[in-house]
């Protein structure tokens, strides 16, 4: 059966996005699957990955765009959209990007995404971290019911004043709380009543981290208002 359509392009199209859909793929691996020549290939690639349509991993492969599953499925769950615009978050300020949602008096992480170059503050979904420090903690807690609030000050590495602060600020930022060498900027993320039901965050080293650039706020405000849009959707 010939699967040619008459528009060269348009076939050249659906022949990678059809490898991907089977796995990741290097450059030389899609080149070889689609029979097309590697510079082709990667023009193609790198032209879907500007509209979101083929991604990579955080190995460098190339997959499937998340443009595609929103597409497929516009009523994204809390993980799959949290995923989505971590990676793009990193992507946006460089440094790593994380999501969490509190957890008792813990906080879990529901999606990161790590440079692919540089240094990193790695950490894996489904990690549990206090919620006594960092930035995303700040966040759940500066947020939470005033009695709540009070019990999570207790032993804290931040005080109400500096939650106060944050809830005008609109964010948090943290240098060496959780972690020496380690800084970070969070942001609340609210279901569609206005609660705050995350947090979204960047972090990284403390040099050049302890002082993010406009850019990078930006991104990540943005970036919580586009996970609340997503699980709102």
């Amino acid at each position: 059966m010939d699967n040619t359509s008459g528009v060269g392009v348009i076939d050249k199209v659906a022949a990678i996005l059809e490898a991907l859909a089977q796995r990741p793929l290097s450059l030389p691996a899609l080149a070889e699957s689609t029979k097309l020549p590697r510079p082709t290939a990667h023009r193609l690639a790198v032209a879907l990955e500007h509209h979101g349509l083929v991604g990579r991993s955080d190995t460098g492969q190339f997959i499937l765009g998340d443009q595609l599953r929103q597409w497929a499925n516009p009523h994204l769950t809390w993980e799959a959209a949290a995923d989505m615009v971590a990676r793009e978050l990193r992507d946006a300020t460089g440094v790593s990007a994380q999501v969490y949602r509190r957890a008792g008096e813990q906080r879990l992480c529901i999606a990161a995404a790590e440079p692919l170059r540089g240094l990193r503050d790695t950490v894996p979904v489904g990690a549990l971290l206090t919620m006594k420090a960092g930035s995303a903690a700040q966040v759940l807690a500066a947020w939470a019911p005033a009695e709540d609030r009070s019990l999570l000050l207790k032993g804290a590495a931040f005080t109400e004043a500096i939650l106060s602060s944050v809830r005008k600020r609109g964010w948090a930022q943290s240098v060496a709380q959780r972690e020496p060498g380690v800084a970070s900027a969070a942001a609340p993320v609210r279901d569609a009543g206005g609660t705050v039901i995350g947090a979204i965050s960047i972090s990284g080293p403390a040099d050049p981290l302890a002082k993010p650039t406009k850019t990078q706020i930006a991104s990540l405000l943005a970036a919580a208002q586009q996970l609340e849009s997503a699980i709102a959707a």
